[in-house]
Protein backbone atom coordinates (compact mmCIF):
# COMPACT_ATOMS: atom_id res chain seq x y z
CA UNK A 1 0.00 0.00 0.00
CA UNK A 2 1.37 3.48 -0.89
CA UNK A 3 1.74 5.97 1.92
CA UNK A 4 -1.09 8.35 2.68
CA UNK A 5 -0.21 11.51 0.60
CA UNK A 6 -1.80 13.79 3.20
CA UNK A 7 0.30 12.24 5.97
CA UNK A 8 3.45 12.53 3.80
CA UNK A 9 2.78 16.21 3.13
CA UNK A 10 2.30 16.92 6.85
CA UNK A 11 5.65 15.26 7.61
CA UNK A 12 7.37 17.41 4.96
CA UNK A 13 5.89 20.59 6.44
CA UNK A 14 6.90 19.55 9.96
CA UNK A 15 10.44 18.80 8.80
CA UNK A 16 10.68 22.14 6.98
CA UNK A 17 9.44 24.00 10.07
CA UNK A 18 12.07 22.26 12.21
CA UNK A 19 14.77 23.18 9.67
CA UNK A 20 13.74 26.86 9.60
CA UNK A 21 13.71 27.06 13.42
CA UNK A 22 17.19 25.56 13.46
CA UNK A 23 18.49 28.06 10.90
CA UNK A 24 17.07 31.00 12.88
CA UNK A 25 18.88 29.78 16.01
CA UNK A 26 22.07 29.92 13.94
CA UNK A 27 21.39 33.58 13.13
CA UNK A 28 19.74 33.40 9.68
CA UNK A 29 17.21 36.23 9.25
CA UNK A 30 15.61 35.16 5.98
CA UNK A 31 16.01 36.59 2.47
CA UNK A 32 16.87 40.31 2.21
CA UNK A 33 13.93 42.55 1.37
CA UNK A 34 15.63 44.63 -1.35
CA UNK A 35 17.33 42.12 -3.62
CA UNK A 36 15.18 43.02 -6.64
CA UNK A 37 15.53 46.82 -6.28
CA UNK A 38 19.31 46.44 -5.97
CA UNK A 39 19.43 44.45 -9.18
CA UNK A 40 17.30 47.11 -10.84
CA UNK A 41 19.58 49.88 -9.57
CA UNK A 42 22.61 48.09 -11.00
CA UNK A 43 20.85 47.67 -14.32
CA UNK A 44 19.95 51.36 -14.44
CA UNK A 45 23.54 52.29 -13.66
CA UNK A 46 24.86 49.99 -16.41
CA UNK A 47 22.33 51.32 -18.90
CA UNK A 48 23.09 55.00 -18.25
CA UNK A 49 24.11 56.72 -21.46
CA UNK A 50 26.53 59.64 -21.06
CA UNK A 51 25.62 63.04 -22.49
CA UNK A 52 27.64 64.71 -25.24
CA UNK A 53 29.17 66.98 -22.61
CA UNK A 54 30.27 63.97 -20.57
CA UNK A 55 31.74 62.26 -23.63
CA UNK A 56 33.69 65.40 -24.53
CA UNK A 57 34.93 65.67 -20.96
CA UNK A 58 36.03 62.03 -21.09
CA UNK A 59 38.10 62.75 -24.21
CA UNK A 60 39.80 65.70 -22.53
CA UNK A 61 43.05 66.77 -24.20
CA UNK A 62 43.09 63.43 -25.99
CA UNK A 63 46.49 61.83 -26.52
CA UNK A 64 45.32 58.30 -27.12
CA UNK A 65 46.79 58.01 -30.63
CA UNK A 66 49.68 59.54 -32.59
CA UNK A 67 47.52 62.19 -34.29
CA UNK A 68 47.46 64.43 -31.21
CA UNK A 69 51.00 65.61 -31.90
CA UNK A 70 50.09 67.38 -35.13
CA UNK A 71 46.67 68.77 -34.35
CA UNK A 72 45.75 72.31 -33.40
CA UNK A 73 42.25 71.58 -32.10
CA UNK A 74 40.29 68.44 -31.36
CA UNK A 75 37.13 68.41 -33.52
CA UNK A 76 34.43 66.74 -31.44
CA UNK A 77 31.15 67.45 -33.26
CA UNK A 78 28.58 70.13 -33.96
CA UNK A 79 24.81 70.43 -33.95
CA UNK A 80 21.67 69.44 -32.06
CA UNK A 81 22.04 66.96 -29.21
CA UNK A 82 18.64 65.45 -30.08
CA UNK A 83 19.01 65.53 -33.87
CA UNK A 84 16.91 63.15 -35.94
CA UNK A 85 19.56 63.25 -38.69
CA UNK A 86 23.29 62.77 -38.14
CA UNK A 87 26.13 63.09 -40.65
CA UNK A 88 29.40 61.19 -40.17
CA UNK A 89 32.51 61.98 -42.18
CA UNK A 90 36.02 60.62 -41.96
CA UNK A 91 38.30 63.24 -40.35
CA UNK A 92 38.87 66.98 -39.90
CA UNK A 93 40.70 68.96 -42.58
CA UNK A 94 42.85 72.06 -42.26
CA UNK A 95 39.97 74.50 -41.67
CA UNK A 96 38.33 72.20 -39.16
CA UNK A 97 41.64 71.75 -37.36
CA UNK A 98 41.95 75.53 -37.06
CA UNK A 99 38.41 76.14 -35.81
CA UNK A 100 37.64 72.94 -33.91
CA UNK A 101 34.33 72.52 -35.80
CA UNK A 102 33.57 69.79 -38.39
CA UNK A 103 32.81 70.61 -42.03
CA UNK A 104 33.60 74.32 -42.13
CA UNK A 105 35.89 74.34 -45.17
CA UNK A 106 34.94 73.93 -48.84
CA UNK A 107 33.34 70.54 -48.15
CA UNK A 108 31.37 72.05 -45.31
CA UNK A 109 30.10 74.84 -47.51
CA UNK A 110 28.81 72.30 -50.00
CA UNK A 111 27.20 70.31 -47.18
CA UNK A 112 25.57 73.48 -45.84
CA UNK A 113 24.21 74.27 -49.30
CA UNK A 114 22.73 70.79 -49.58
CA UNK A 115 21.09 71.13 -46.17
CA UNK A 116 19.57 74.46 -47.19
CA UNK A 117 18.21 72.95 -50.40
CA UNK A 118 16.65 70.18 -48.32
CA UNK A 119 14.93 72.72 -46.10
CA UNK A 120 17.18 71.98 -43.13
CA UNK A 121 19.29 74.20 -40.91
CA UNK A 122 22.71 73.04 -39.82
CA UNK A 123 21.61 73.60 -36.21
CA UNK A 124 18.92 70.90 -36.65
CA UNK A 125 21.34 68.07 -37.50
CA UNK A 126 24.47 66.71 -35.86
CA UNK A 127 27.79 66.45 -37.69
CA UNK A 128 30.81 64.46 -36.58
CA UNK A 129 33.72 62.43 -37.92
CA UNK A 130 35.09 58.95 -37.38
CA UNK A 131 38.25 60.47 -35.89
CA UNK A 132 38.57 63.80 -34.08
CA UNK A 133 42.07 64.93 -35.10
CA UNK A 134 43.39 65.88 -38.51
CA UNK A 135 45.63 63.28 -40.19
CA UNK A 136 48.83 64.68 -41.77
CA UNK A 137 48.22 65.90 -45.30
CA UNK A 138 44.55 64.95 -45.02
CA UNK A 139 45.41 61.29 -45.60
CA UNK A 140 42.88 58.57 -44.83
CA UNK A 141 42.65 57.57 -41.16
CA UNK A 142 44.76 54.55 -40.31
CA UNK A 143 43.38 51.43 -38.65
CA UNK A 144 44.88 52.10 -35.21
CA UNK A 145 43.58 55.69 -35.25
CA UNK A 146 40.07 54.53 -36.14
CA UNK A 147 40.14 51.80 -33.48
CA UNK A 148 41.14 54.36 -30.83
CA UNK A 149 38.62 57.05 -31.75
CA UNK A 150 35.59 55.11 -32.99
CA UNK A 151 34.30 54.26 -29.49
CA UNK A 152 33.77 57.98 -28.83
CA UNK A 153 31.72 58.36 -32.01
CA UNK A 154 29.68 55.33 -30.99
CA UNK A 155 28.97 57.00 -27.65
CA UNK A 156 27.92 60.17 -29.47
CA UNK A 157 25.47 58.15 -31.53
CA UNK A 158 24.07 56.54 -28.37
CA UNK A 159 23.63 59.96 -26.77
CA UNK A 160 21.94 61.57 -29.79
CA UNK A 161 19.81 58.59 -30.85
CA UNK A 162 19.32 59.79 -34.44
CA UNK A 163 16.75 58.15 -36.64
CA UNK A 164 19.06 58.25 -39.66
CA UNK A 165 22.83 58.47 -40.06
CA UNK A 166 24.17 59.69 -43.39
CA UNK A 167 27.71 58.36 -43.86
CA UNK A 168 29.88 60.58 -46.03
CA UNK A 169 32.52 58.73 -48.00
CA UNK A 170 34.34 55.41 -48.11
CA UNK A 171 36.56 55.59 -44.97
CA UNK A 172 33.62 56.50 -42.76
CA UNK A 173 31.42 53.79 -44.30
CA UNK A 174 34.10 51.13 -43.86
CA UNK A 175 34.71 52.10 -40.24
CA UNK A 176 31.12 52.45 -39.04
CA UNK A 177 29.59 49.60 -41.04
CA UNK A 178 32.64 47.34 -40.77
CA UNK A 179 32.63 46.50 -44.45
CA UNK A 180 35.04 46.70 -47.37
CA UNK A 181 32.36 47.27 -50.02
CA UNK A 182 33.15 50.22 -52.33
CA UNK A 183 31.18 53.38 -51.64
CA UNK A 184 29.89 53.20 -55.22
CA UNK A 185 28.05 49.99 -54.27
CA UNK A 186 27.02 51.07 -50.79
CA UNK A 187 25.61 54.49 -51.66
CA UNK A 188 21.90 54.78 -52.24
CA UNK A 189 21.14 51.55 -50.35
CA UNK A 190 19.86 51.52 -46.79
CA UNK A 191 22.16 49.93 -44.24
CA UNK A 192 21.89 49.39 -40.47
CA UNK A 193 24.01 50.47 -37.56
CA UNK A 194 22.49 48.55 -34.65
CA UNK A 195 18.84 49.70 -34.82
CA UNK A 196 19.52 52.94 -36.74
CA UNK A 197 18.96 53.32 -40.48
CA UNK A 198 22.09 54.37 -42.36
CA UNK A 199 22.43 55.93 -45.80
CA UNK A 200 25.96 55.91 -47.22
CA UNK A 201 26.72 58.49 -49.88
CA UNK A 202 29.62 60.37 -51.43
CA UNK A 203 31.75 62.73 -49.35
CA UNK A 204 31.36 66.43 -50.24
CA UNK A 205 35.10 66.65 -51.01
CA UNK A 206 34.60 64.02 -53.73
CA UNK A 207 31.62 65.93 -55.10
CA UNK A 208 33.79 69.04 -55.39
CA UNK A 209 36.12 67.06 -57.65
CA UNK A 210 33.33 65.20 -59.46
CA UNK A 211 30.32 67.54 -59.65
CA UNK A 212 28.61 65.20 -62.12
CA UNK A 213 28.01 62.81 -59.19
CA UNK A 214 26.08 65.32 -57.10
CA UNK A 215 22.75 64.18 -58.51
CA UNK A 216 23.39 60.73 -56.99
CA UNK A 217 23.97 62.18 -53.54
CA UNK A 218 20.87 64.34 -53.99
CA UNK A 219 18.87 61.19 -54.80
CA UNK A 220 20.29 59.50 -51.69
CA UNK A 221 19.23 62.46 -49.56
CA UNK A 222 15.74 62.39 -51.04
CA UNK A 223 15.39 58.86 -49.67
CA UNK A 224 16.51 60.09 -46.27
CA UNK A 225 14.06 62.99 -46.24
CA UNK A 226 11.17 60.76 -47.35
CA UNK A 227 11.92 58.36 -44.50
CA UNK A 228 12.13 61.15 -41.90
CA UNK A 229 8.90 62.67 -43.18
CA UNK A 230 7.07 59.44 -42.41
CA UNK A 231 8.66 58.70 -39.06
CA UNK A 232 8.55 61.02 -36.09
CA UNK A 233 11.17 60.59 -33.38
CA UNK A 234 9.80 58.88 -30.28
Amino acid sequence: MPEDPVKELRELVDNLSDWLRYQRRLGWRGLPDKVAPQREDRKKSADKIPSLEEIRAEMGDCRRCKLYGGRKKLVFGDGAANARLMFVGEAPGADEDQQGVPFVGASGQLLNKMLTNLGLRREEVYIANIIKCRPPGNRDPEADEVATCLPFLEKQIQAIRPQVIVILGRPAAHALLRTKEPITRLRGHWQRYHNIRVMPTFHPSYLLRAPQERRKTWADMQQVMEYLAGHEKA
